[in-house]
């Protein structure tokens, strides 16, 4: 009998489920996601170790660390940086039917690799001042000769653009988006500079008329405790591109887990939490991003924008033409 009860107590040991911390190679801010991570540890007692920097040294990392590598979850904000670390056999496949439930399947690797946590749209914003709406109408329409010296846009090495371009090359093919980027680049009103909140200061100061820029960015902006901020991004409006055909450019804050995850439950568990009600609603409210899940709301800042089409394109699609797009950007001299 005694030995009975020593065999239930180990059993019953063995059946719980036991975490260890769960250890986070992220792109992000740490201000930008460090919250909801404090919030998952107050309600699972999980640890969270969070390694920040930029993306592609992240994956180098990873790379360099192989079976040694301490990343659970490698957490991004472009698709096509997830795509290049499948590529390179960082990431393993993901099982989850909370994931599959909440995650549409455009916005995750039909093979399980990564799900988007968030999205956002590369919007183009213009001057209330100088531009007329009725002037706009897609991506495309940024190559017309009408907007000659009056476009403010990043640098080709940026990966939204990358993504954008990609979204191209799948949709029209390499020719045609190639002549699309010479014209855009001949329309340019500066060499690309900054970031995409000195896009948005460009148009206000009169450098450029419109700019191509994240719509988080803008969305920070207008919700700041600055009010010098508040007050640029109050000068430009939304234009949401290719409303009349595909519709805008989508792109995500996404996760994947590490192929050699040393607490791969955890890191599974991590995900399912930043999909989950309440997770969807501080992105929108805290950091500008549309959520992913359809019945969650979005923020009152992106509510007044108004409700908009999307492209449905899968994004996997975006990591799979990166490469090309980029020699396709540096040949229309992109710089």
């Amino acid at each position: 009998m005694r030995n009975l009860m020593a065999l239930l107590i180990v059993s019953l040991f063995v059946s719980m489920p036991i975490y260890a911390d769960v250890n986070i190679y992220s792109a992000r801010q740490e201000n930008l996601i460090k919250p909801i991570l404090d919030r998952f540890t107050e309600e699972t007692d999980i640890q969270v170790n969070l390694v920040t920097g930029g993306a592609d040294a992240l994956i180098t990392r990873m790379a360099r660390e192989g079976v040694n590598s301490p990343a659970d979850l490698l957490l991004t904000v472009d698709v096509g940086r997830l795509h290049r670390a499948k590529e390179q056999d960082l990431l393993s496949p993901v099982s989850s039917e909370t994931l599959d439930n909440h995650v549409p399947s455009q916005y995750r690797d039909s093979q399980g690799y990564w799900y988007a946590m968030s999205l956002r749209s590369r919007i183009i914003v213009y001057s209330k001042e100088r531009v007329d709406p009725a002037a706009l109408n897609s991506y495309e329409n940024l190559a017309d000769t009408n907007w000659k010296g009056r476009i403010c846009i990043r640098s080709s090495s940026n990966i939204y653009n990358q993504s954008l371009t990609a979204s191209l090359i799948r949709h029209q093919g390499v020719e045609e988006t190639e002549q699309w980027a010479r014209g855009l680049v001949a329309n340019m009103a500066r060499p690309p500079q900054g970031g995409d909140r000195d896009q948005i200061r460009a148009v206000v100061a009169g450098q450029c008329d419109i700019a191509v820029v994240n719509s988080y960015y803008l969305a920070g902006m207008l919700s700041s405790a600055e009010a010098e901020q508040r007050e640029v991004a109050n000068q430009v409006a939304v234009f949401w591109p290719n409303q009349d055909g595909r519709g805008t450019h989508i792109n995500i804050s996404g996760a994947g887990v590490a192929r050699h995850a040393p607490n791969r439950d955890a890191a599974i568990q991590l995900m399912e939490f930043l999909v989950n009600d309440a997770s969807q609603q501080w992105y929108g409210k805290a950091n500008g991003e549309f959520p992913i899940r359809a019945d969650v709301p979005v923020s009152k800042v992106l509510q007044s924008w108004g409700s908009f089409k999307a492209d449905e394109i899968a994004l996997e699609q975006l990591g799979i033409h990166n490469a090309e797009a980029v020699r396709l950007m540096d040949r229309a001299g992109w710089r």
